[in-house]
């Protein structure tokens, strides 16, 4: 049996009952399952009492009917919290702007209990996820504002995919961890610097399938 005190714990944002309670349904029947420590309808529910405490926060990114609103989103990526966008609009650009602000990862509600519970879990490790829906939001990526990498920042970036840590990185390709640390450093500061901030190894695996570096199945 499980301890309950080991499993990935989560707070939950949306403005319909119905779906806080399908939420905390699939989360308690997962195996193992994930603990709800709070749900509700505004941003307080991860600010504040047990939901500050969550490791992965779901977002309901449309809480009116006035479209998107990625102040909340911003506001809780800013405050280094792993958050899961949760929502019925299905569009390419929302998906990306998403990830730009800091989203962990970017789920429609029609991706269901098995990719939401499997992206909790990959949230509360700092572990990268792509929905469905996120991939096909990869694929049609148009827009400007990708940065030049060189190439052994591009061979440090993937290398250090598949690795557990920068000293494996270090060994595999021959470099210092020093070394390896200053590339992946340049890399983030390109990003920063393109406007597309990646703070963790989750959010340079989401850059790196974005902008092409990288394909779904070398990961």
């Amino acid at each position: 049996m499980t301890d309950l005190d080991d499993a990935p714990t989560v707070a939950l944002i949306d403005d319909h009952p119905a779906v806080l309670a399908g939420l905390a349904s699939w989360y308690g029947a997962a195996d193992p399952p994930v603990r709800v420590l709070a749900s509700g309808s505004d941003l307080a529910v991860a600010q504040d009492g047990p939901g500050r405490e969550a490791d992965v926060v779901v977002l309901d990114l449309q809480l009116s009917a006035t479209g998107p609103s990625y102040d909340g989103l911003r506001q809780l990526a800013e405050d280094g919290r792993a958050v899961i966008v949760y929502t019925m609009l299905d569009a390419t650009d929302v998906a990306l702007t998403s990830l730009d602000l800091g989203a962990f990862t970017y789920l429609t509600k029609a991706e269901g209990a098995r990719h939401l519970v499997a992206a909790t879990r990959a949230a509360a490790q700092s572990l990268p996820y792509t929905p469905p829906a996120l991939a096909g939001a990869f694929g049609s990526d148009t827009r400007a504002g990708r940065p030049v990498l060189a190439p052994r920042e591009v061979d440090v970036l993937l290398e250090w995919f598949q690795c557990e840590s920068k000293r494996m990185v270090a060994q595999s390709l021959g470099l210092s961890v020093h070394t390896v640390a200053t590339y992946l450093d340049r890399v983030r500061i390109k990003y920063a610097n393109a406007g597309r901030p990646a703070h963790t190894k989750a959010l340079l695996v989401a850059r790196a399938l974005q902008d092409g570096l990288v394909a779904l199945e070398e990961l």
